[in-house]
C-alpha cells in the first residue's frame, strides 16, 4: 500500500463500526441497512482507523524504551512494535476493568482510584502500590506544570570473568 493512498479520517467523518447481527443457527450474516446518513466505509479506512486508534504512537513508545537503555543501545523495529502492541493492550485491559466499575456505580468519568482498583482486581497489586504513591504525589503537587524529573538508573555492562 502506498502512503499517498492513505488519508486520515477526520473526526467528524468517523462512524462507529457496528457488526451486523448474525443468524445463530448457521453463522450467516443477516443483511442490515446502514444508518441513513452514514457514508460507506472502505476496508482500507477501517484498517487505518483501527491501527491508529488501538495503539499508542510508536514514537512515544520508542522514546520511553530508549530512556530505559544505555545511549549506545539500539532497539530493533520489531521490538518497538511488539512493546507498542503489548502496552496498548495492557492499557485497554486495565481501562476496561475501570470502566466496568464506573458503569456499575453509574459514573461517567474514570479516575485514578478506578485505575488502581482495576489493577488490584486484575492481579497487578505490586504496580498498583507504586502508582498509588505516584497518584498521591501528583495530587499533592497539582496536575499542572511539567512532570517531575526522571531518575535514570544506568545499566552497567556485564564483565565476563574470562576476559
Amino acid at each position: 500500500m502506498n502512503t499517498q493512498d492513505m488519508h486520515p479520517i477526520a473526526a467528524h467523518d468517523r462512524h462507529p463500526i457496528i457488526p451486523a447481527p448474525q443468524d445463530l443457527d448457521n453463522g450467516a450474516l443477516i443483511p442490515s441497512d446502514p444508518p441513513p446518513d452514514a457514508a460507506p466505509i472502505t476496508d482500507q479506512e477501517v484498517g487505518e482507523y483501527r491501527e491508529q486508534d488501538r495503539f499508542l504512537p510508536i514514537a512515544n513508545v520508542s522514546r520511553l524504551m530508549k530512556s530505559a537503555v544505555p545511549p549506545t543501545a539500539k532497539i530493533a523495529k520489531d521490538a518497538k512494535e511488539c512493546v507498542q502492541e503489548c502496552v496498548s493492550e495492557f492499557i485497554s485491559f486495565i481501562t476496561s476493568e475501570a470502566a466496568e466499575r464506573c458503569l456499575s456505580e453509574k459514573r461517567k468519568t474514570i479516575g485514578g482510584e478506578d485505575i488502581l482498583y482495576a489493577m488490584g482486581t486484575l492481579g497487578f497489586d505490586n504496580y498498583a502500590e507504586t502508582l498509588k504513591i505516584h497518584l498521591a504525589k501528583l495530587r499533592q503537587n497539582g496536575s499542572s506544570g511539567p512532570p517531575p524529573p526522571r531518575v535514570e538508573h544506568p545499566i552497567e555492562p556485564r564483565i565476563d570473568e574470562e576476559s
